[in-house]
């Protein structure tokens, strides 16, 4: 059972670090560049990223030394406006979920007053992102009523992954961690290190020895939950000093839970196609096979049952029904 959040007055959220008079340069940077932001799912080491950054680093040698640091200073404030950009992402989607305890409509001038800010130019592009992590995350759809004031509700409707939300209690937004946790743990090859799950959370605004009014305290809910339900493996790197632990998908998520809808999920949050990832793609595909195996071998079996139970009752004189 989720716990009942505590009362107060609505948090007005300010992303780290920021300074009076400093927006103007970052809000530019991210205008000025179309470039896609990748969710939290994969960004600490995704292999794009690296290309990307190494390309901003690279200088052709034709470049005067000042036109190098100019580069390499577009550069730095492109990527400092990104990261802004993903707080103030997550910020609002915590804004929304506290407001929405209160069950009151949600206009834009609110959003912006307390959390846009001077990047109420990006407005739509924030907003959109929000709503995503919204529904896939937390299993709440964003819709707005009213155009003319742009007034926004929050609807718990959690449509993907029917089958799974029945197997943890019909909890949308518990179900909504749970896959995010397997996401990560299958873009990394199967396996995920304890400090990328709790960095992931941060990234969206969930701190994981913080209470939070959806999961509790996330921290004791993975460890407790869904760890000794079996839906994580949770376990001790060898050889890593200072020691090291890591999570991987445990035997009921490896029964209950499709790796292609996991696949799926993350190519919904990265609006790409499952077949992005090659590796992943080939390895969900054999999944769904194995699935479609077994489905069809316990079908079998129980035909036979049918069958033998069928004859034993004809050789016996009985009526089977």
């Amino acid at each position: 059972m989720l716990l009942k959040p505590e009362n107060g007055a609505l948090p007005i959220p300010q992303a780290e670090g920021e300074k009076d008079g400093g927006r103007d340069g970052e809000t530019q940077a991210l205008t000025a560049s179309q470039k896609e932001v990748p969710s939290p799912l994969l960004q600490e080491t995704p292999m794009e990223d690296l290309g990307a950054r190494r390309e901003e680093g690279a200088v052709d040698s034709t470049i005067t030394p000042k036109g190098a640091r100019t580069l390499a200073a577009k550069a730095l404030a492109r990527r400092r406006a990104y990261r802004r950009l993903d707080r103030t992402v997550a910020e609002l989607v915590q804004f929304l979920l506290v407001k929405d305890k209160k069950k009151s409509p949600i206009t834009r001038s609110e959003m912006v007053k307390y959390v846009i800010g001077d990047l109420k130019d990006l407005f739509p592009e924030i907003i959109a992102r929000a709503a995503e992590h919204l529904r896939y995350v937390f299993g709440f759809e964003l819709k707005q009523f009213g155009r003319k004031h742009h007034t926004y509700i929050l609807i718990n409707k959690l449509k993907a992954l029917e089958e799974e939300e029945e197997d943890l209690g019909g909890d949308g937004p518990r179900l909504g961690l749970l896959i995010m946790i397997l996401g990560l743990i299958y873009m990394k090859g199967n396996s995920a290190r304890e400090t990328q799950v709790w960095e992931m959370l941060r990234r969206l605004g969930v701190r994981p020895s913080k209470y939070h009014f959806l999961f509790g305290y996330p921290k004791r809910l993975i460890m407790e939950d869904f760890v000794q339900q079996r839906y994580l493996n949770y376990r001790q790197v060898p050889h890593t000093d200072p020691p090291e632990c890591e999570f991987s998908w445990g035997p009921r998520s490896n029964l209950e839970i499709s790796k292609m809808k996991v696949l799926g999920f993350v190519a919904k949050l990265h609006k790409k196609e499952p077949q992005h990832w090659p590796v992943q793609y080939r390895e969900a595909l054999a999944d769904e096979a194995d699935r479609a195996r077994a489905k069809a071998r316990a079908e079998a079996s129980m035909r036979a049952r049918a069958r033998a139970r069928a004859r034993a009752s004809d050789r016996a004189g009985i009526c089977p029904w």
